[in-house]
């Protein structure tokens, strides 16, 4: 600073020292109109380069995440061994001689749901004559059906299957 190739201001308890500018060359108008243009040109070239480093980024992830050769062949042996299998089990069902005709599947069905329309039925008339019971038993429900040794659909956890 003494000899002045550095500048020196006080502030307060603090110096600060920085470079003295009238010592540099001046620059002339269009040296700084060059300079801007050089600024801008890099300025873009900076943009390509980053752009292009994200999608070389992109690029990397997705291989990173692909698989490789000897993965993807190990992959394509598993898929036909699993084809294999399924063709070989599709067979087998084809031929089974016990196939079940359309007309006993629709016999099975209407049985099934006559026997739920029934226990519906018979279920309902129960629970309307225990009802009736329990209107002049001094007891809780629970207590007579205790007592009665009466078992109901609920204490095996059975339930009707639905209405179709």
């Amino acid at each position: 600073a003494q000899q002045g190739r550095i500048r020196e201001k006080a502030y307060g308890k603090q110096k600060i020292y920085f470079a003295d500018q009238e010592q540099l060359p001046a620059a002339s108008d269009t040296e700084l109109r060059d300079l801007d243009g050089q600024i801008a040109a890099l300025s873009t070239k900076v943009q390509v380069l980053q752009q292009s480093c994200r999608q070389m980024e992109a690029e990397l992830k997705d291989l990173n995440t692909s698989l490789t050769s000897p993965e993807m062949a190990r992959e394509i042996e598993e898929l036909r061994k699993d084809c294999a299998s399924y063709t070989e089990k599709l067979e087998r069902i084809k031929s089974a001689t016990n196939h079940v005709t359309p007309e006993e599947k629709e016999k099975v069905c209407s049985e099934q749901k006559l026997y739920c329309k029934e226990w519906r039925r018979r279920k309902r008339m129960a629970t309307e004559l225990l009802e009736a019971i329990l209107e002049g038993y001094p007891k809780s429900k629970k207590q007579f059906f205790e007592e009665v040794g009466i078992e109901t659909d609920e204490d095996h956890n059975v339930t009707l299957p639905a209405a179709v």
